[in-house]
């Protein structure tokens, strides 16, 4: 290995080393960028209607959100905080349900015999500690949310500055390639923001109404667990089905098996016909991809990362086509 080659590897090395150590910065610095395509897509709506400024546009979206999300605050909050109480006294129903279910089955009473154990005082004692650490992750988790929102203000409050910073950073034959790199990534980042907001409300409304119709308990909770879990593909909407199985459960089994119709239905139709035709002209993320994706950035970094996966797998997708497909591998001779 000659002096150049080492000197490239150690480079990259110490970048690699920098970037770990950074983790958490970028991670902030990214969700940022989420946020700040969000109030872009938004503003570039209400400029495209209204001939405003771009700092006069912003202050507007900011209004309507806060004021939404007010709204939403005054008429949804006090409910699900009621649900929020009502499940905590149906959890005592529910272990004692699924209990009786077991004792039903002789080849499950091992596992009714093993239930006291997992609630022992010795084994309770350390849930102290836990909740001091809950607590503390809350906080820093919030301190995490200011920053992101802040930095995503600023980056919304003048985003063609930032733009030229990167493209004046690269070297001159590839700032076209970098600009449009950058124009196409904001495009697909945009389009998939949107698309999945809107397949996770339309998610949030239906199973609404269909466990309103049902008359499962706790339909609002259960409907907003489902909705929200909605953008983490895959894996969000199966672990939000558990919510609402387990409190038809409670009523019957009957019941359990109609909620489990009502979702499959439900993901299906979100799966294969809300998101492939909200995406169909920007990104769709295979299934493979956005799962090995969140398992990747899991492990690595915990939820932030679970839930900024696909925001990046996004971005990668992109600049894998436009970078690695059609300079590099295009290009081979």
């Amino acid at each position: 290995m000659n002096g150049k080659n080492l000197l490239v590897t150690l480079t990259f090395v110490i970048i690699a080393l920098l970037t770990w150590q950074l983790r958490w910065v970028l991670l902030i610095f990214f969700g940022a960028i989420v946020a700040s395509v969000c109030l872009d897509v938004l503003i570039q709506k209400l400029q495209s209607q209204l001939p405003l400024p771009r700092t006069i546009a912003l202050l507007i979206v900011l209004s309507l959100l806060l004021l939404s999300g007010t709204i939403i605050f005054l008429l949804l909050v006090p409910e699900l905080i009621t649900q929020v109480k009502e499940l905590g006294n149906l959890i005592p129903t529910f272990v004692a349900k699924i209990k009786s279910i077991i004792s039903n089955e002789p080849r499950l009473i091992v596992i009714q015999d093993s239930i006291p154990e997992q609630f022992t005082w010795d084994r309770l004692q350390p849930l102290g500690s836990k909740l001091i650490g809950f607590a503390g992750g809350a906080a820093n988790s919030f301190i995490q949310f200011l920053l992101i929102s802040l930095l995503a203000i600023l980056l919304a409050l003048d985003p063609y500055s930032h733009r030229k910073i990167i493209i004046s950073a690269t070297p001159k034959p590839y700032r076209k390639i970098i600009s449009e790199l950058l124009n196409d990534c904001r495009v697909a980042l945009g389009g998939w923001l949107t698309g999945m907001t809107i397949s996770a409300t339309s998610i949030f409304f239906l199973t609404w109404a269909g466990l309103t119709l049902l008359k499962v308990p706790l339909a609002l909770l259960s409907a907003i667990v489902c909705g929200s879990l909605t953008f983490l593909p895959t894996i969000g909407p199966t672990a939000a089905t558990l919510l609402p199985l387990g409190l038809a459960l409670i009523i019957s089994p009957g019941l359990m098996f109609q909620v489990l119709i009502l979702r499959i239905i439900l993901q299906n139709l979100e799966a294969f016909l809300l998101t492939p035709l909200l995406l169909s002209r920007t990104v769709n993320l295979l299934p493979s991809v956005a799962l090995m994706s969140q398992i990747s950035l899991g492990a690595l970094l915990g939820l932030p990362g679970v839930l900024l996966a696909l925001p990046l797998a996004v971005v990668l997708q992109v600049g894998v086509e436009k970078i690695i497909i059609k300079q590099v591998m295009d290009a081979w001779i």
